[in-house]
């Protein structure tokens, strides 16, 4: 059986032409979508990807349509395959899963993004590096700066005051305060 999945980015758009489509090309099912390719949470499609049987074929109109990026795709492909169903493009007739040639393309798409992601990987840590060499200290400010540890320190050990007092003066969790004692004293 052959099901349709038509999404428009906004309410403006109407999904006409896509609806049309579709069941043109012989669409029993039609899950329909407004929302933003860029949603993470698309319900339609997770509806549509959790209907599928083997032997389904999913088709759109445009691969744009089903996802946002070569990556999503690819996801969105490997759920269509685990559930034994076939993915069909109108408009990019290459993107067929359901022939050998539309196989090898996909697995060839899913080959240049596995390469770009090892190779943004390495630029990646190559940045990191050179930046710590260069000082660069990464993750979150300090919460508190060293005057104010200090500062903790004296009121603590000096006038002995407790810590979930101190904490509370200075704006933090006692967890905080004594995380930085720990890490002044270690340095």
């Amino acid at each position: 059986m052959m099901i349709g999945y038509a999404r428009v980015s906004t309410d403006g758009q109407t999904l006409d032409q896509q609806r049309a489509a579709l069941k043109a090309a012989g669409c029993k099912r039609v899950f329909e979508e407004k929302a933003s390719g860029a949603q993470r949470g698309r319900p339609e499609l997770a509806k549509m990807l959790d209907h599928l049987q083997p032997g389904n074929v999913v088709t759109v109109t445009r691969l744009d349509r089903l996802a946002r990026s070569t990556r999503d795709l690819l996801d969105i492909a490997e759920r269509i395959g685990q559930a034994e169903a076939g993915l069909r493009s109108l408009a990019e007739p290459w993107a067929d899963t359901t022939t050998p040639a539309g196989r090898m393309v996909l697995t060839f798409f899913a080959g240049v993004a596995e390469f770009e992601r090892s190779l943004i990987h390495e630029r990646t840590s190559a940045g990191r590096t050179a930046a710590k060499a260069k000082g660069v200290r990464f993750g979150r400010p300090p919460a508190l700066s060293a005057e104010q540890i200090a500062h903790a320190r004296q009121l603590i050990r000096g006038e002995e005051r407790p810590v979930a007092e101190v904490a509370r003066l200075l704006g933090v969790h006692r967890a905080t305060l004594y995380r930085a004692l720990d890490g002044a004293a270690a340095m």
